[in-house]
């Protein structure tokens, strides 16, 4: 999920898709897949980008791309 999709969702389907990463994230630490890494590794950027958006947000500061 890019930067640029996140903007375009609204604060309900934000919340509603965190819930859904963090449970990924859950069933991928303790799942067996063998590219277990680098899936954990896409779902903690995707929960980081969400963060980094929602503090933009609070704090006024817009980020210029």
């Amino acid at each position: 999920m890019k930067f640029n999709e996140i903007k375009k969702l609204s604060e309900k389907d934000k919340e509603k898709k965190m819930k859904e990463l963090k449970t990924e994230l859950v069933k991928s630490k303790t799942g067996t897949q063998k590219q277990k890494g680098s899936k954990v590794r896409q779902i903690r950027k995707i929960i980081a980008r969400i963060h980094t958006f929602n503090n933009q947000i609070k704090t006024g500061v817009e980020k210029n791309k």
